[in-house]
This record gives C-alpha cells, structure tokens and sequence, in this order.
C-alpha cells in the first residue's frame, strides 16, 4: 500500500486507540460492511478525510451514485480513473434504473455485477476466457499487452480472440470467439472496448482493499467523529497544508478545536468532551522533551495552580524562556488571570527571580520572603513576583500569535468576516489548487502512461493551465528574488480560509504591486494558472492589490527636529530592518510632509529600538484604513 495508505492505517489504530480510551470500547467493524449510516456520508457528500474519495469529483461521483454496499466503493476506486471514468455515467444509471447494456449477451455474467460497464482487470481477462477460450495464463498475457499498448501484440491476439488459433496439425488451440457463436462484429467492438478500458484499468483485488480500508475510516467518522478527526489531525503534525482544510470538516462537524491549555493538553490532538483540545507538542519552539516534562510533572504532582507556579515547579528542567515564550502566544495559559501581553512583558523577570532564589538556597542562603511562613500560598505569590500589567492585544494581534506559534488561525480568522465578500469577487481557492494537484499526482500502475494519465486528467479538470483566475487571502511572506538579468521578482505565500498558495510575481506586477505587498497585508490576486508536471500548481499575478477596507499598521516617525547624526542612524536602522518578512509600513514625517519609506520587519523589541534613537514622542504607530 502507498504512503497515504499507511498513514490512513495509522490514522485507523490511533482513532481505535482514543475510542478505547475514551469510551472503554473496542472498536469491531461490522463484518458485511452494509451500515447505512456509514454509506450515508457517500450519498450526502461528507467523505472529507474518508481515505480515496476526498476529492471534488470523487464526492460528485458518489452523490450521484447513491452507494449502498461495498461492491459500489470497489467499483468507485476503480471508475475514478483516466478512461474507466468514461463508464461512470452509464454506470450510475445502472445503478438507479436496474436497466443494464451489453454488447452482446454473452457478457452478462461477467459483468451483471459492474451494471454492464467494464471496470476490473479480472473482468477483462474473464471476458477472454469466456468467450473465446483463453488459457488463465494466456489470459493474463492479453491483459499485459492492453495495458502497455503493445500494438504489434494486440494486433495479432485480435485475430485470435475473434477467430481462435489452431496448431500445425489443425488442432484447435484458442476456439475464439466466432466457434463460440458470437458473431464477428460484436467479437470486434467487445476487443475495442477491451483494449481501450484496459490501458488504465485497475485489479479488483487492488481496488477491494482500499475499499475496506475506506470503509472503516467512514464507519470511525460516522460513530467516533471526534476520535477520528483527531486521528486525521494528529497525522499531518509536520504538514500543515492539509490542517486547515480538516479544522474546516470539525466545524461543519460541530467539533471545536480547543487551544492548547498547559493544564489539560497532551503532546498531540486529544478528544475533550467532544471537542478536540491542540497539543502542546504543536506549539512552535516547544519540542517532545519539554512537554513530556511539563506532563510529568503535572501528573505528579497535580494541576498549575497560575503562571508562577508553573514557573516554579519547571524552573530547574528542561523547559526554557524560548518554550514559556511559545506557550504564552499560543494561548496555553489563558485559563490564569493575566493577560498574554501580561505574561510576555513579566515571564522572563519572574524566571530569572526563580533562578535566582533557588541559587541563594543552593548557596546556604534565605531570601526575605522565607520570613513570610504565616502568609497564604497566593500571598506568597503576590509578594514574591510582580507582573508588568499591559493591555491585551487586539484580535488581530492574537490572531497573528496563534498563527506563529500553531501554523493557524485557531480562535478565529482574519478572512472570517469577509468570505461571502471573498466568495463573491474570486473564482478560485487553495481547495481547489488542492484538487488539480490531487488529480495531476493520483497514484497510477506502472502499465499507465504517465504523459497520457496526466493529460487524460488535465481535460477532465475545471481548471486549465495559463487560465485566468482572482485569488484572494492573507500575505504569510514575501521572498524576493533577483533574476539572472538582475530583475526583481518575489515569491509570495498567501493564506486563504483552505490553506496556503503559492504567487510568482515578476517585475512589473511587484513594483505596482510592492506597497500591497506586507505581511499579514490582505489582498485580491490577479492572474494565471501555472499547472505543470511534478510541480505544485502556482498563480503568476498580473495584478495585486488590497482586498476591500481594511486595516494596515503604519509606522509613522517624525523626522523635523532631528539633527543629521540621529537621521543617518535611523537610515541605518531602516534598511537593517528591511528584509524579507517585512510587516510595517514606515512613513518619515517632517513638518507638513510625509515621505513613504517602504516597509520594514517590526516587533515590540525593534519598536523600543527606534524609540531610543529619535526619541519616544517622535514614533507613532497607527492603523491606516485602506480601500
């Protein structure tokens, strides 16, 4: 079995395992696979992690197939390719009318069970057999040469498909169909049907595993939905260009996804009251090490009881200020009383008095606070430590820290509000970039021409390579690059509710575009579709501009009282901070005029860094509205 195979088989174990623990039930498929809640979720379209028919056309197809039993999902497997797809129509209609069609009679009992469509290997191989007479083994040999087009063979097994072969002797060695009273026209059209399926078809033995396998990971999602959601999450850790798509199916399931908490979180996605609780080992800078230690701990010796209880009980293990840091943004101690930007200004004064209070009392010596034995436990705490009290960030500001620490937006998203305003001005999404790479990649037999698959495929796509499409999203990064004739392009990662998509954009369309282009900044693409072979599809802007009103922080500084000394550092000090990953527009203001300095990377910490070199009255950072 592939890869995505083995990962569906893990994501099997790992639901079973949560259901174990969860429920204290052992998890038994029902052996005829006849459930009609699970066939449900085919009829109604819900098979979003179900394993083979996540894609579009997939649900499409079994929609309107309607499946009932385990035959239909075998048969789906295999239809759903370059050339059988050709017989998913006069599939389904079988399917809903009862009514099938032959070629000629004889092919009844072969294919009855297929609704008179041609879908299996073995069903080629029985057809020659059958009616013509072949040996098992020369059966096989037939079967090989359709699928890797071997004319000269084909050409020669024609003949004795419809005619028979006899040896020198006259002896009948294949009767063909002809002796067997099928007549030669129709021998002729069954032998084209034959070799036209039989380029791409699939075994049905191939096809009848992954069907069970499909089968059991839609009974997981119809009875355990949470267990298996978490399953699905827990096994793209590491890969975060599927997540986003399947914190989509938890919400069209009702299933919350629940910050990380350092009191109730384990390493991975955890099932918490039907909801599904991130784990700490997905916050960015955390690491195995120091949440095993935080859980041993906790499990030990019980709950946190705050923020400096954690800090105490950590202090001397392996859990560093980078970790507390991560832990902070993501929202892993939001159940305590101070707020994150609390936290950030307070956290690493408050570690270090702990380390320094220890030290004193490896060294034989007491601090004041030992004389404090009468207090209360949370007395002792306010009098030990004292928190820098800040004003919580603003959602958006939240927002972004979640995105850096969990690679998504978890409490909410920046697009949120403006999907049906995004829905309405675009034409395309990472969903769908998703789907033309998934049917451009889809695994295929070695006898499948791979220039053919992939062509076959691209004409059945809704997307076409150089097509004009309007993308919108949010700004991740911005890379830029200098060409070998030395012209500026970029590489621009763009988020969308879905996932992350690629943008090329080459000189003419960045200068036009290079104010728009600014972290977090959200903007409506337009352009053309890049699909190509072994390559991820990409979007190559034409024209980028700022989505609607919204929105952008600028950093104002005021230059008019500044002597040439101070302006050179701050020159200095902008293009120092000119990079990559700028998210702050600088604007230098001197007396009436204000001159736009580009952009540049900003935090709290470089802020604080222009401050002390023209002085805190002359820095202003302000949110400009933009249409």
């Amino acid at each position: 079995m592939d890869f995505l195979g083995l990962r569906t088989l893990t994501v099997i174990k790992d639901t079973k395992e949560m259901v174990k623990k969860d429920f204290n039930i052992d998890v038994e498929f029902d052996k005829d696979m006849n459930d009609p809640k699970v066939y449900k979720l085919w009829q109604e379209g819900k098979t979003c992690g179900i394993f083979q028919f996540e894609s579009q056309g997939m649900k499409n197809f079994m929609q309107e197939l309607k499946p009932d039993c385990l035959e239909d999902l075998i048969a789906g497997v295999s239809l759903y390719r370059p050339g059988p797809m050709d017989q998913i129509p006069r599939y389904v209609r079988g399917k809903q009318t009862g009514k099938y069609e032959y070629t000629h009679p004889s092919l009844e009992p072969i294919l009855n069970v297929t609704y008179g469509c041609m879908v299996y290997q073995e069903q080629v191989m029985q057809i020659v057999r059958d009616l013509a007479g072949y040996s098992l083994g020369r059966a096989d040999l037939v079967r090989r040469a359709m699928g890797k087009k071997k004319l000269d063979v084909m050409a020669q097994e024609r003949e004795v498909f419809i005619h028979g072969q006899v040896d020198e002797q006259g002896n009948v060695i294949v009767p063909g169909c002809v002796r067997n009273g099928i007549d030669e026209e129709s021998a002729n059209k069954i032998f084209d049907e034959m070799a036209e399926f039989a380029k791409y078809a699939f075994n049905k033995s191939h096809a009848a595993c992954y069907a069970v396998v499909s089968y059991q990971t839609a009974y997981l999602k119809a009875y355990y939905p949470s267990e298996f959601m978490a399953a699905m999450l827990n096994s793209y850790l590491g890969n975060l260009d599927k997540v986003p798509v399947y914190i989509e199916e938890c919400k069209a399931l009702n299933i919350s996804i629940l910050k990380p908490d350092i009191n109730i979180s384990e390493l991975k996605f955890t099932v918490d009251n039907g909801n599904i609780r991130f784990g700490l080992g997905s916050v960015k800078n955390v690491g195995t090490s120091p949440v095993d230690t935080i859980i041993k701990e906790r499990n030990e010796n019980g709950k946190y009881k705050n923020f400096t209880d954690f800090c105490e009980r950590i202090a001397d293990k392996a859990v560093n200020k980078k970790c507390v840091e991560s832990l902070i943004k993501a929202g892993a101690f939001d159940e305590f009383e101070q707020t994150r930007s609390t936290l950030l200004a307070s956290f690493e004064t408050i570690i270090d008095t702990i380390q320094s209070t220890k030290k004193k009392g490896l060294e034989g010596q007491f601090s004041m606070f030992d004389l404090g034995s009468n207090n209360s436990e949370n007395n002792i705490d306010d009098i030990k430590y004292s928190f820098e009290e800040k004003e919580e960030f603003s959602e958006r500001e939240l927002l972004s820290q979640e995105k850096e620490m969990l690679g998504i937006y978890l409490s909410g998203h920046p697009l949120s509000k403006l999907k049906e305003e995004i829905e309405r001005q675009t034409n395309i999404s990472t969903r769908d970039l998703m789907a033309i790479d998934n049917k451009m990649n889809r695994e295929n037999e070695d006898s499948i021409n791979e220039i053919e698959l992939r062509s076959q495929y691209e004409s059945n796509l809704k997307f076409k390579d150089g097509q004009e499409v309007k993308f919108a999203g949010i700004i991740n990064s911005v890379k830029k690059k200098f060409t070998k004739n030395n012209r500026i392009m970029a590489f621009v990662s763009i988020e969308d509710l879905y996932g992350q998509a690629e943008i090329i954009v080459f000189e003419n369309a960045y200068l036009a575009a290079k104010d728009s282009l600014i972290e977090e900044n959200i903007v409506l693409v337009k352009g053309r579709l890049s699909i190509r072979d072994e390559e991820k599809t990409t979007i190559i802007a034409n024209e980028i501009k700022n989505f609607g009103v919204q929105k952008r922080k600028v950093l104002n500084i005021n230059i008019t009282n500044l002597d040439e000394p101070t302006k050179k550092k701050l020159r200095g000090a902008l293009k120092y901070f000119t990079g990559e990953m700028n998210n702050i527009a600088v604007e230098a203001q001197e007396g009436e005029n204000t001159l736009n300095c580009g952009a540049i990377y900003c935090t709290d910490k470089i802020l604080e860094v222009f401050k002390e070199i023209v002085g805190k009255e002359n820095v202003n950072l302000k949110e400009l509205e933009i249409n």
